[in-house]
């Protein structure tokens, strides 16, 4: 270890992964007392967590793997989340179209006891069915301010135009949506107000028990320096890496196994006009859905399939693309093609390895299991969905109790996130206060910053009477000002990670504009290294 025990910084909690899992952990943990610190190797959510299909919810097809306590779980949360950050998440309609072709998907529970009692149905999914797992869809959870499930006259609705003529009859349904990667970066940034300490770009070399804790090696990847700390318990929300943190970093006795299960996403230009998503059942028994997305696109995913090794970047395959626009095709009048789409992103969900049989059937979710065989524990982190991060955090610390017997207790449920003071229905009248405010603002420039930031979108324009006073614009109305307030407050280093996780604005930038901002943000922090030195 490279610094004497003098100049060692020593924590109650390390925490691997700035994923959401992670840095939910380290926002519950540090609220409570607990001095933490969280290492992620690159940006915050640059794996699984910036790759989900942006929204908080229940899991309808879960009620077909009689997942009923993480359905009931999920469809709590969504309303809990919705109240605390009203800005980066907000409610949604889903269509579910009916036609007598739709199947099961071959592994269900449900299936294989309908094919038991009703062999004549042949894998079909019964109207009756649907309408059961609707009314548990609407009742599990205690709604109180999603509305519930209507039916929709799918040849006279604005929502049926754009279906193939065969869909009559739909059922309409509420879910919430969610900026993923925002999330994130909003519980770092919470968790490091309430002390915890934030390293991005930082690496976990190793880790090894010495005396009742650990001593952990870091390095930062872009400098090389490198540090030891120490702490008296590790998590291990690694994601896709949970597996390998066990076996070469920390070398822990657990036997869990994890199952990497890859989901693409295609975006496409926007295929019809109004604000609902599409929730698509296939003959296949597989399902997608197919949402608005930045104002002049549609988000079409998600597939499931193996994926082998974490160190192998996901990607959307050339198959996995023609499978999805069939899928869509399938529903829509104007067909879908490859030609259609403008983006592509993969992500690779760590599941539990519950000896399913197809990664469609792996259960979605979550396993928390401390190892303190070799003395210090180490918490691991299996599996989980973006609706239940805040209540895997208090699992979590649930679970940690025995080590740090004083530890108080939840305090997360409703606790708005920065930004997110104002009511869930004051949307509207804030991005009309801004634009108010800030008369040189267009109607959608002051819409996506309230989306983003909320109420802090004030604190961003500052005193600005014009859009020359917040410096350059690099394209897609992302300022100067803006891209100062995401590297000084927002972890950002790159310009990746401005326009693919704190925003999703390189769908409306060009390719030389955001090499522009990319040497921008490279000087800036060039410029702010020398004045630290000096």
């Amino acid at each position: 270890m490279s610094e004497t025990a003098e100049q060692i910084e020593s924590f109650d909690l390390f925490i691997i992964g700035g994923g959401i899992n992670g840095c939910g952990i380290a926002r519950d943990a540090s609220g409570r007392g607990l001095s933490v610190a969280l290492a992620e190797m690159n940006d915050l959510a640059s794996a699984t967590s910036s790759a989900s299909t942006k929204l908080f919810h229940g899991g309808l097809r879960y009620l077909e793997y009689f997942e009923f306590h993480l359905v009931r779980e999920s469809l709590i949360e969504r309303e809990t989340l919705l109240r605390a950050m009203p800005h980066i998440s907000w409610p949604m309609r889903f269509i579910l179209p009916y036609h007598k072709d739709m199947r099961f998907e071959n592994e269900t529970p449900t299936s294989k006891l309908l094919n038991t009692v009703m062999p004549w149905m042949k894998g079909r999914r019964p109207a009756w069915l649907i309408r059961l797992g609707l009314f548990m869809y609407d009742n599990l959870g205690g709604r109180k301010i999603l509305p519930g499930t209507t039916t929709v006259d799918l040849t006279t609705s604005p929502e049926g135009a754009p279906l193939n003529d065969k869909f009559v009859q739909a059922y309409e349904y509420s879910d919430c949506w969610v900026q993923d990667a925002r999330l994130v970066v909003l519980n770092a940034r919470d968790a490091e107000v309430r002390g915890a300490k934030i390293m991005t770009r930082t690496k976990v070399m190793s880790a090894e028990r010495v005396d009742q804790h650990w001593e952990i090696e870091l390095e930062d990847t872009e400098t090389g320096a490198q540090k030891t700390i120490k702490a008296k318990m590790i998590v291990n929300a690694g994601g896709p890496w949970v597996g390998d943190i066990i076996r070469t970093k920390i070398r822990s006795n657990s036997k869990e196994g994890v199952r990497l299960v890859k989901g693409s996403h295609i975006v496409t230009k926007k295929l019809y006009d109004h604000d609902k998503c599409y929730f698509f059942q296939g003959e296949d028994g597989r399902i997608i859905f197919a949402i608005p997305y930045e104002q002049d696109f549609t988000l079409i995913g998600t597939t499931d399939s193996e994926h082998q090794d974490p160190e192998v970047k996901p990607t959307c395959s050339e198959e996995e693309q023609t499978y999805l626009c069939n899928f869509a095709s399938k529903y829509f009048k104007t067909p879908v093609s490859t030609g259609d789409i403008v983006w592509t992103y993969s992500g690779v969900r760590p599941l539990y390895d519950d000896g399913a049989s197809s990664a469609t059937a792996a259960t979605r979710d979550y396993t928390l299991k401390v190892d303190d065989s070799g003395g210090a524990p180490v918490l691991n982190i299996f599996g989980g969905k973006i609706t239940t991060y805040r209540r895997l955090a208090e699992g979590a610390l649930d679970r940690m109790k025995p080590y740090f017997p004083d530890l108080p207790d939840k305090w997360t449920a409703g606790v708005t996130l920065p930004g997110g003071d104002f009511p869930v229905s004051g949307v509207a009248a804030l991005t009309e206060k801004l634009a108010g405010q800030y008369a040189f603002l267009t109607d959608s420039w002051a819409q996506r910053l309230i989306r983003a930031y909320g109420t802090e979108a004030f604190g961003i324009l500052s005193d600005a009477k014009s859009s020359d006073d917040l410096g350059r614009n690099f394209g897609g109305s992302l300022t100067e000002a803006e891209v100062r307030w995401l590297i000084s407050r927002e972890y950002a280093r790159t310009a990746e990670d401005v326009v693919w996780r704190r925003s999703k604005l390189g769908l409306h930038m060009t390719a030389g504009e955001i090499a522009e901002l990319d040497r921008f943000m490279k000087d800036t922090r060039t410029d702010r290294t020398a004045h630290a030195a000096q």
